[in-house]
């Protein structure tokens, strides 16, 4: 690497090089809690399983095609869990998981979202074999575009319709037709939901 300019913090390098917590046998590790996000056609694919015991992580392990801050942000994220309560684990954020390696290149951000998700599904997957979907945490929409009233989840089910471009989302939901405002939350939001659901 030393021909080479390293953008990473030496936590990032250190996680990604020697990455914690590599899932290589699922079905010797007998998850609790199994969640899967991403999309490999965007090369971001995020598997996260947990092992619970008195309402606490006791194990995680993860498996991930993703690119060095994907790797580096999962292991992290698998390191931190480990003995936290299923709610204080449920809260975690990108922004935690950032903060736990030191920093990330700003376009290398959205890349630590995979790993939080992929561990609120595997305890939501938990709660659901558990019997206890009560738990469940549903998160409020979110306004994006103040203007037209759309939100994160209108953006993310017009994603999910076809629209793939901030074009064809202005078309279909008519954000940022006003004062265009939101339009680079939008354009963040679209790059996150390519890597999720491609």
């Amino acid at each position: 690497m030393s021909s080479l300019d390293w953008v990473y913090t030496e936590t990032v390098k250190e996680h990604f090089t020697n990455p914690k917590n590599i899932l290589e046998n699922e079905e010797a590790f007998h998850p609790d809690g199994r969640g899967m996000v991403g999309n490999i056609k965007c090369g971001d694919q995020m598997l996260m399983a947990i092992k619970v015991s008195d309402n606490k992580i006791t194990d995680c392990k993860w498996k991930t095609y993703g690119c060095a801050s994907a790797i580096a942000s999962t292991s992290v994220l698998s390191e931190m869990v480990k003995g936290m309560t299923l709610s204080d684990a449920y809260k975690l954020r990108p922004e935690d998981v950032v903060k736990e390696l030191g920093a990330l290149p700003e376009h290398k951000i959205h890349c630590s979202v995979l790993g939080d998700r992929a561990l609120r599904a595997a305890i939501d997957d938990y709660y659901t074999k558990t019997n206890q979907k009560d738990k469940i945490v549903h998160e409020e929409a979110k306004i994006i575009c103040q203007c037209m009233n759309v939100t994160d989840k209108d953006i993310l089910e017009a994603f999910k319709a076809g629209a793939h471009d901030y074009e064809e989302l202005q078309f279909r939901t008519k954000i940022g037709t006003v004062c265009g405002q939101c339009k680079n939350k939008t354009l963040e939001l679209l790059h996150e939901y390519e890597h999720l659901y491609g």
